[in-house]
């Protein structure tokens, strides 16, 4: 999932803020206990996306992909006094531990956890955002897109995590699989959205990072 050699990665972490002691007790708990702990976020693309965060100082963020809640927590570092995130995830079974882990970091005023499908809460969602990360089903990219784009205020930020795909976006379209075809399909949809900048980050496994204009 990494772009840049293993000790090129651990010299930018080393150079980076470290994380809060919540998130260490988090990221080793998601090793230890959760299945493909891969798909958390981590110590440098964490520090990115609250540097991101702190950056736009959003009012309303929206997360698509809760898992056990590591980059929900590094995207509220940024929130203004009074702001909101809302975090989906359709797998019940870590809420209580992600809800746990939530308190711990001193959040829970600001961060609101629903279960479900996103396809399904996003319309009910009645807030204009300020930033958006996406880091779900990568089949249903391009419809989450679609989705939350009038949601997404003018100047307003999407995030989309694992855009390259270990590297598999370079395949012929023959060889893709289904997960592959749809970021394949997101990215494109991304690059010629004249609505939008954009940029693409070899970060990790791949941050696209774009800008409602």
């Amino acid at each position: 999932m990494n772009f840049i050699p293993e000790d090129i990665a651990t010299y930018a972490e080393q150079h980076s803020e470290e994380e809060s002691a919540v998130l260490k007790q988090l990221n080793r708990y998601t090793h230890a206990e959760v299945l493909m702990p891969r798909m958390l976020s981590g110590h440098l693309q964490g520090r990115v996306l609250a540097m991101l965060s702190k950056m736009v100082r959003p009012s309303r963020i929206l997360e698509i992909g809760t898992y056990t809640g590591y980059s929900a927590l590094c995207l509220a570092e940024g929130l203004v006094p009074g702001g909101l995130l809302h975090t989906i995830d359709i797998n019940e079974e870590l809420s209580d531990t992600v809800a746990g882990f939530i308190e711990s970091s001193g959040f829970s005023d600001r961060i609101i956890m629903h279960t479900g499908n996103a396809i399904d809460i996003v319309p009910g969602l009645n807030e204009q955002f300020d930033l958006v990360f996406i880091d779900a089903d990568k089949e249903n990219y391009p419809r989450y897109y679609e989705q939350i784009f009038p949601k997404v205020k003018a100047g307003g930020y999407i995030i989309a995590d694992n855009v390259l795909w270990s590297g598999n976006i370079l395949k012929p379209a023959e060889e893709m699989d289904e997960e592959t075809r749809a970021i394949d399909q997101f990215n494109n949809m991304v690059h010629t959205d004249q609505r939008v900048e954009h940029v693409l980050f070899p970060i990790r496994d791949g941050l696209m990072v774009i800008r409602k204009t």
